[in-house]
């Protein structure tokens, strides 16, 4: 009873919390925004017991547009310090006066510790690595290429000319990032034969505002990556899909979902890590509707206590 109690003050401060970003004349970093979107990470962080899929239907409408307004928030605080750390001599020196720069380490390290757990990449690291919605702050691929894959080279690809060119400025500086680190300014779905030559492909958790989008992207990659590829998502679990939207494994349809990490700190995203099988699939098959791809639990949720910087991170199973 309590729970449920708690869960209803949840949703009650969030929809407040709504209705206030949904009167400010812009989301661009200021004091009023930035209070609004503290205040609602910090609502949304602390694990909670409340299941999205039943929530009724005008909380549901009000979480898809606060998912949206929350990419628009997040597209103008990363084009804000995009252009305040690339205008630094040495822009990959100053990543730090981004905000959440910390928590783009701890996801990264993430992403890299479950990637090195279900694919050989110890033997045999990956040489060619896509992220999809890169942005003009691609964080994930400057960590990613200098901190973990330092001989992997990273297709970045952004639907926004200028994004990448606001990103590409932050590496021209670094010989060896500059080298292995390439903007394209493509829609991903005009992306075909291409594909087939990346190892693992980042696809960033706002590409594809609602799920139905995001399947449409899915199902593009299904049927032009390489049998083995890896696709990498980052999804949501509880209270904190208020902010992204969830990607359940059933509408994965033309890869094998290996794991799924749900962290339990101040790392939003959730972490699903599947693999584009060797075997052909049908991934012409109709996917499910949005009142049915988020299950109260998830058979294929698992917590793999493994010798890794995982161990140190607080954890949670569905």
């Amino acid at each position: 009873m309590e729970s449920h109690q708690e869960n209803i003050i949840l949703v009650k401060k969030v929809c407040e919390i709504y209705d206030n970003l949904s009167k400010l004349e812009t989301l661009k970093p200021c004091k009023d925004v930035d209070n609004l979107f503290t205040e609602l990470v910090h609502t949304c962080i602390p694990h909670s017991s409340i299941n999205i899929a039943t929530l009724p239907p005008n909380i549901q409408e009000i979480r898809f547009k606060l998912i949206k307004l929350c990419g628009e928030a997040e597209g103008h605080l990363e084009a804000h310090f995009s252009t305040i750390i690339g205008s630094y001599k040495n822009p990959l020196h100053h990543l730090n006066v981004f905000p959440y720069y910390s928590n783009y380490l701890k996801l990264s390290l993430l992403e890299y510790t479950i990637l090195n757990q279900n694919c050989p990449t110890k033997a045999q690291a990956p040489k060619c690595v896509a992220f999809v919605g890169s942005g003009p702050l691609p964080l994930t691929s400057i960590v990613m290429a200098s901190h973990h894959l330092k001989e992997t080279t990273f297709h970045n690809y952004d639907i926004d000319p200028l994004a990448n060119s606001m990103a590409s400025r932050l590496v021209t500086s670094d010989d060896d990032l500059s080298r292995r680190m390439v903007f394209h300014t493509a829609d991903i779905m005009d992306v075909t034969d291409e594909l087939k030559q990346y190892d693992v492909i980042f696809l960033a958790a706002l590409v594809g505002m609602d799920i139905d989008e995001k399947v449409i992207v899915m199902e593009h990659l299904a049927k032009y990556m390489a049998p083995g590829g890896i696709l990498m998502l980052r999804s949501a679990h509880g209270a904190r899909a208020f902010l992204y939207p969830v990607v359940d494994p059933q509408v994965l349809q033309g890869f094998d979902v290996l794991s799924i990490f749900h962290p339990d700190d101040d790392v939003i995203n959730s972490v699903v890590i599947s693999r584009k099988p060797l075997m052909p699939v049908n991934t012409n098959q109709p996917h499910l509707g949005n009142a049915s791809i988020m299950p109260s639990s998830c058979k294929y949720c698992e917590f793999q206590a493994f010798n890794s910087p995982l161990n140190n991170m607080k954890m949670i199973e569905e």
